[in-house]
């Protein structure tokens, strides 16, 4: 279940420049910040759908860095850079991501983490520098459609490894 636009509809200082997505997860809050936590975990659903993922470096603390490329369907490469800038386990991932260290064109996005009894509320806020740098990442690279994607790839990755767990 997704519930998402371009902009959040609030009135704030960013809302122009603003994609967020929204995805209920039916698994526990605990698990799904988990895997956000190690590249085996992240392997298994970064990206939309038919992306796969090569890490080069990872280190997940704040000022870590995380570099990678995704592998489009295409067999395009995109090369990938994220600093986590804040870490509060379960409840909370805040990043700086773009192509590499020095993007002019990278954005900030936020994850928040709700519990919602036994599921997740995943709220993905991506705030770019400027409203056409928001809209050019809309139009080029399909980022509402992608992130829609991508927090559906984490909702089966989860859900799956959630049932295998109960299973046991």
């Amino acid at each position: 279940m997704t519930d998402d636009a371009a902009t959040n509809g609030a009135e704030s200082a960013t809302a122009d420049r603003e994609i967020v997505i929204t995805r209920l997860i039916d698994a526990p809050r605990a698990l799904v910040f988990e895997a956000f936590t190690e590249v085996a975990h992240l392997a298994q659903w970064w990206g939309p759908h038919g992306f796969t993922t090569t890490t080069r470096a990872f280190e997940f603390r704040e000022g870590g860095v995380w570099e990678f490329v995704m592998h489009g369907p295409d067999g395009t490469k995109y090369p990938e850079w994220i600093s986590w800038t804040e870490i509060v386990p379960p409840e909370r991932i805040a990043m700086l991501h773009g192509e590499h260290r020095d993007d002019p064109e990278a954005f900030e996005s936020v994850l928040s983490f709700e519990e919602l009894g036994g599921a997740t509320r995943v709220r993905m806020q991506t705030v770019f520098r400027s409203r056409e740098l928001r809209d050019a990442a809309i139009e080029r690279h399909g980022a509402v459609e992608g992130g829609r994607q991508t927090l559906a790839e984490l909702a089966a990755y989860v859900e799956r490894a959630d049932r295998t767990e109960r299973a046991r």
